[in-house]
């Protein structure tokens, strides 16, 4: 019959299962995140550290920055990545040479030295630019597309007479009327904020011929249009189209213009005034006053 008893070891012979600390050691190392952090941390750390006190001196340090600016030179200046000339298309000779004086560079220069967008960006906040854009093509041309504002109408200001587009924005500045003969002449404040207007009643004063002068802006608020002979149009401020098409009209059928006419005032829809010239009214007075002292 076996004995429940449990046997004391045999002197001589030790025990073989690990002590607490050991077996709790051993578990731990057996973890996952310890593994790792013994297979790559420790590594990982030695090298931080290595590498944190070679770079502590300036010298060393200095050496490396010159080699990585070296390197990236050598790449940079190759043939293939090198800028040698600037060319300009879609417009005049005038505005290219100002689109050049704004982008000063000197050529040749890398590739990897030109900021393409800021580029496009200054050359697009040229008044006289309506859009544009930069590319490098093959050959190491910077080529420059660009879209020029068309001028439609002559603007005269305080500032003087300048060129202005569809929008009413700087085009460019005019030395005279003359210069361009071919664009309607507005003039007043705020005149360039209703260019399609203008136009518009330009259009529709077409039959006038060479009296048209052109549109002065009243107030900010109306236009008048001005003929030869000092003779205006007063349109009024509402419906000014419908207004100068009758006029037009009245001269197509009576010549109301063509006579002793000072102006023709429409600013009041329900009674359009004719302003006689002071020679006209004076002569007028004076038939009056002879018919009058012929019938006393």
């Amino acid at each position: 019959m076996r004995t429940l008893i449990r046997r004391a070891p045999k002197p001589g012979r030790p025990d073989p299962a690990p002590s607490r600390w050991a077996w709790r050691m051993q578990r731990l190392m057996l973890t996952p995140g310890v593994r790792f952090g013994l297979r790559a941390g420790v590594p990982f750390c030695l090298t931080l550290l290595a590498g944190t006190w070679y770079l502590a001196d300036d010298t060393r340090r200095g050496a490396i920055e010159q080699i990585i600016v070296d390197a990236r030179a050598s790449i940079e200046t190759r043939p293939e990545f090198m800028v040698n000339l600037m060319a300009i298309d879609g417009v005049e000779d005038k505005l290219a040479s100002y689109i050049r004086e704004s982008l000063p560079l000197n050529f040749p220069i890398s590739s990897f030295d030109l900021d393409l967008d800021a580029m496009r960006r200054t050359v697009s906040e040229i008044s006289a630019v309506k859009s544009a854009s930069v590319r490098i093509r093959p050959g190491g041309v910077l080529q420059i597309d660009v879209q020029p504002r068309e001028a439609v109408a002559l603007w005269r200001s305080a500032a003087g007479l300048v060129l202005i587009d569809e929008n009413g924005i700087y085009v460019a500045t005019a030395t005279s009327r003359h210069a361009r003969p071919d664009l309607p002449l507005i003039a007043g404040e705020a005149a360039n904020a209703h260019v399609d207007e203008a136009l518009g009643l330009m259009q529709a004063a077409a039959p006038l011929g060479a009296r048209l002068r052109g549109l002065v802006r009243m107030g900010a608020r109306r236009w008048d249009v001005v003929l030869d002979r000092d003779q205006r149009i007063l349109l009024p401020e509402q419906e000014p189209m419908r207004a100068l098409e009758r006029v037009v009209a009245l001269e197509g059928a009576q010549d109301v213009l063509s006579r002793d006419v000072a102006g023709v005032d429409l600013r009041l829809d329900r009674r359009p005034t004719v302003q006689m010239t002071t020679e006209a009214a004076v002569e007028r007075q004076a038939q009056q006053a002879a018919f009058r002292a012929e019938n006393k």
